[in-house]
């Protein structure tokens, strides 16, 4: 009589662990942004869930090229960092509606001139993690941009678009 009872006992243990293992949500995500891409900025973004509620990132930011939407030339690069904290509303980091502010701080080059440069902005957005561990973010907001060297670049306040692609983990 005892033998079945730890048998199903087992069973049900195996079934619930299992169970919790497929339904506990990835705290990792690792993504990239096609549209400030397109523009000349590379940003990689790696993401970690610290709550249900936070989530922080950080990532390199580079300004390799000049914006493909634009027939300017701007003949100057920019290497740094991005970092932005992230607080859903709903779902549970790093999935969600959230509020977000993020910064990006930048050693900027033009020939034999260099200064430092960057932006800082605040956003809403949304991220979708489908099963497969796809990810698709997306969001709007502001942003202060000071990021100029000589006659190049752009300062003042302008809108900030989030759009990402990437895989959580």
């Amino acid at each position: 009589m005892l033998l079945p009872f730890l048998r199903l006992t087992l069973a049900a243990s195996l079934l619930i662990s299992t169970t919790a293992l497929a339904a506990e949500a990835p705290n990792w995500t690792l993504q990239v942004d096609p549209l400030t891409t397109a523009l000349g900025y590379v940003h990689l973004q790696v993401e970690r869930a610290l709550t249900p509620r936070w989530s922080v990132y950080a990532g390199p930011h580079m300004r390799l090229y000049d914006n493909v939407f634009s027939a300017e030339r701007q003949p100057f690069s920019g290497h740094g960092v991005e970092v932005g904290v992230r607080r859903f509303v709903t779902g549970a980091a790093p999935k969600g509606t959230w509020l977000q502010v993020r910064g990006v701080a930048a050693h900027l080059m033009a020939g034999d001139e260099v200064d430092f440069g960057g932006y800082v902005s605040g956003l809403g957005g949304y991220t979708h993690i489908f099963d497969s561990g796809l990810v698709l973010s997306g969001g709007a907001g502001a942003q202060y941009v000071n990021y100029t060297i000589g006659s190049y670049g752009a300062r003042g306040f302008f809108p900030a678009l989030h759009t990402t692609f990437g895989y959580a983990f």
